[in-house]
């Protein structure tokens, strides 16, 4: 943003959660406006100018912003500015490396900047990887003495600790933070372009099988494991959603007669609202979860997000099943594939998805606006008597598929 008269007065506090934060001048590089906590509650207000010396970043205070007008302190900025153009360094070798730019200290304000603009899972998601364990050796190193080796260093690390895809994702991550870091001025080239990339995941094409989708669905039950996971598996097999749709449902989605979820915009991948009838399978499960007071969630007890404790708790009901070599997400892929096999038209799956292609891209999703309600209803109640045969008998239910042609016009 601009730092002027207006945009700086209306800079007074910290957003939740957050002890420092820097509002960066959109005209001059390096000039910003640092906020952060003090004692007692009290928030101060100073002028920073952040530059590079011998290939470090260091940070130059320039005066209290209660003081100093923004002018004043832009004025002391170009100056600094034109001692560093020179080859000079405008506050002389510090030894007190409590401003130093560290990269812990910087993914902090990136955080704070995109945590706005960012879904709240896509949020989560990269908080986890950049102040996690995954880079936390360079946390504390100085933003411009982080190369190229340090990235690829810990790139491997975590590629031999936890796996191809996991390491893909967290490069991905520090790679997104650092091209804003060199827009912000904060490097002159990023450390992670030209390092080490894991190889990326193949789409995935694993559909579980009548018998793998009935052991998931017996080990999920309430008796082993955390009674809120199994919940959610099984609402996922019983609407076909994400597990990170199901783990951050909250009371606050359902009709006021409990009839109907909508998934909120906010939450969706697509950022599209998304509602589905609440059958009577779901609505057994739903009415087995307690509420908490003060909580509007129904799973996970401490994180705004929902559930996240996944890893563990899957670890566990592979073991109870006996299913192997599947995921969570392959949940959604072999309920669509299943729905299709016993009768249920491609429109209606996709509706059920909340997908915004097939029928439904280009021009005749602007025209075709029809949420196929009644067909929607009709086809997760044959759903449902589905997985109940599966479960009861174990075996594939064998249907009359010219009966069954679900949204068939």
């Amino acid at each position: 943003m601009k730092l002027d008269a207006r945009t700086v007065a209306a800079l007074t506090s910290l957003p939740a959660g957050k002890t420092d934060v820097i509002h960066f001048d959109s005209g001059l590089a390096g000039f910003g406006l640092r906020i952060r906590a003090g004692a007692g509650g009290k928030v101060i207000r100073t002028w920073v100018f952040q530059y590079r010396h011998d290939g470090a970043q260091r940070r130059m205070r320039i005066g209290p912003a209660d003081v100093m007008g923004v002018e004043a302190a832009r004025q002391a900025a170009k100056k600094a500015l034109g001692a560093v153009a020179n080859g000079q360094d405008p506050q002389g070798k510090k030894d007190d490396d409590k401003d130093k730019l560290t990269l812990r200290v910087a993914v902090d304000q990136f955080l704070a900047v995109k945590e706005p603009k960012l879904r709240p899972n896509t949020f989560f998601e990269s908080a986890r990887y950049l102040r996690g364990k995954y880079f936390e050796p360079l946390h504390d190193k100085a933003l411009g003495e982080i190369k190229r080796a340090d990235v690829a260093t810990r790139i491997v690390a975590i590629e031999r600790e936890s796996g191809s895809a996991t390491a893909y994702l967290a490069r991905a991550k520090l790679s997104g933070f650092f091209a804003w870091a060199l827009t912000m001025g904060m490097v002159e080239q990023s450390p992670v372009v030209g390092a080490y990339t894991p190889p990326k995941n193949k789409p995935r094409e694993r559909v579980l099988s009548d018998i793998e989708l009935a052991a998931i669905w017996r080990a999920s039950d309430d008796g082993g494991g955390d009674p809120a996971f199994g919940k959610i598996v099984r609402l996922m097999i019983l609407t076909a959603t994400r597990r990170e749709e199901i783990g951050g449902m909250a009371w606050g989605e359902f009709k006021a007669d409990g009839t109907e979820w909508t998934l909120p915009a906010e939450r969706s991948k697509n950022k599209r609202a998304h509602t589905l009838p609440v059958m009577p399978a779901m609505r057994e499960i739903i009415d087995s979860v307690p509420k908490l007071a003060g909580r509007d969630q129904l799973f996970g007890e401490r994180s705004l997000n929902g559930f996240t404790s996944w890893d563990a708790h899957k670890t566990e009901l592979d073991q109870r099943s006996g299913v192997a070599g599947w995921e969570l997400r392959d949940v959604r892929r072999s309920v669509a594939t299943k729905m299709a096999d016993i009768g249920v038209q491609p429109h209606i799956i996709e509706q059920i998805l909340n997908h915004q292609s097939g029928h439904k891209a280009g021009p005749a999703g602007i025209y075709n606006r029809s949420s196929y309600e009644r067909e929607v209803r009709a086809a997760l109640a044959l759903w449902e008597d589905y997985i109940r045969a599966l479960i009861e008998s174990g075996e594939r239910r064998v249907l009359n598929f010219q009966s069954v042609q679900v949204g068939a016009t």
